[in-house]
């Protein structure tokens, strides 16, 4: 399975997450996009764990929940691995090699840096350009992700009667998403810019610079443990402890006693990942921080990040200013805007 395989005709976007499965479909419209299809499906607690699945059933009867709710009747998509298993390195060759002498020289590296036996792994790699250190060199983007971590995937994605054309990396989807919303927000491309997923057990920080993901890091925390704090305090089932992702009323201390608390573990724990990032080889100034994710819209999360750490904050929405068409549950998009970054840079993918 390739990891960069292009297409041309548009493709659902599918994003496989811990909690939920996202489904996004675009065609063009006039200079942008339109939104076709949309349909976000539950699942339940453990089916994907860390970003490993766990249970192919129950993502494939999600996502065949998802295609029957969008409406869509497209059988090509795009899905996205991630996590641990998922190896990326830009390394550099000559300029002037023939493409079959890349593709051989790429196999060469692969074996010198790829963490896995290569018989274990679903390998590709994108040109990227002539290299702005040397003249002479090609930077290469190398990709690798553990096969059962794409096999698992594409095993759900079967069940459910849809092919995948193209296997992407998660946090190129974002990158990709994130392009849709620096030309929005009128970011220049020359700026990094700190991009923090935060997602149900782990956040990803990716800065991006250019169009490219320079630097990417996994933090173990996330939005499980306002949950988790929220049903111990409240003596509440995982559902009802979740009426703050569906904009219900609180607890009259809810704020006070746990909301707070969250969101200041989460400006320490994106200070800490800020400071391994001033620590790596790619360290470039970042003046702008993005939030997605089930907890990014969190009443005054952003500002207390822009507060407490002295830069702009904002909360990644990739759907305002696209076109939707009417059979699109608008109401349910927009309420779930910070968490289609994925599905919305998979989407894109079939624009390539």
């Amino acid at each position: 399975m390739k990891l960069f395989t292009k297409k041309t005709d548009p493709v659902i976007g599918l994003d496989i997450g811990s909690t939920s499965v996202r489904l996004l479909q675009l065609s063009s419209h006039g200079s942008g996009y339109r939104i076709d299809h949309f349909a976000i499906e539950p699942l339940s607690e453990g089916v994907v764990v860390d970003k490993a699945v766990q249970d192919v059933e129950a993502i494939s009867d999600a996502i065949s929940k998802a295609v029957k709710a969008s409406g869509t009747r497209a059988k090509s998509c795009v899905i996205a691995v991630s996590g641990s298993a998922v190896f990326t390195k830009t390394i550099s060759l000559p300029a002037n090699l023939a493409v079959a002498d890349i593709e051989s020289q790429v196999q060469i590296e692969a074996n010198q840096y790829v963490p896995y036996p290569l018989d274990e792994v679903s390998l590709d790699f994108e040109v990227l350009g002539p290299s702005p250190r040397n003249a002479d060199m090609l930077d290469i983007l190398l990709a690798a992700s553990k096969s059962e971590n794409v096999e698992s995937r594409q095993d759900a994605i079967d069940s459910a009667g849809l092919k995948a054309k193209v296997v992407d990396v998660e946090a190129f989807a974002i990158a990709n998403a994130f392009e849709v919303i620096r030309k929005r927000d009128g970011v220049s491309g020359s700026e990094a810019v700190g991009f923090f997923d935060i997602g149900h057990d782990v956040t990803t920080l990716l800065v991006i610079k250019g169009g490219q993901v320079i630097y990417t890091r996994d933090h173990p925390f996330g939005g499980h443990q306002l949950l988790e704090e929220t049903q111990r305090r409240y003596d509440m089932t995982a559902e009802q402890a979740s009426f703050f992702e569906r904009n219900q009323a609180a607890p009259d201390d809810f704020d006070e006693e746990v909301l707070e608390p969250f969101q200041l573990n989460i400006v320490h724990q994106i200070s800490r990942a800020l400071q391994f990032y001033a620590s790596s080889n790619e360290y470039s100034n970042i003046g702008t921080i993005y939030l997605s994710g089930g907890v990014a819209s969190l009443k005054g999360l952003a500002s207390m990040i822009q507060q407490e750490l002295g830069m702009t904050t904002r909360v990644a929405d990739p759907v305002t200013g696209m076109d939707i068409a009417q059979n699109v549950a608008v109401t349910v998009l927009k309420r779930n805007a910070n968490n289609l970054m994925i599905a919305m840079g998979l989407a894109l993918r079939g624009f390539d």
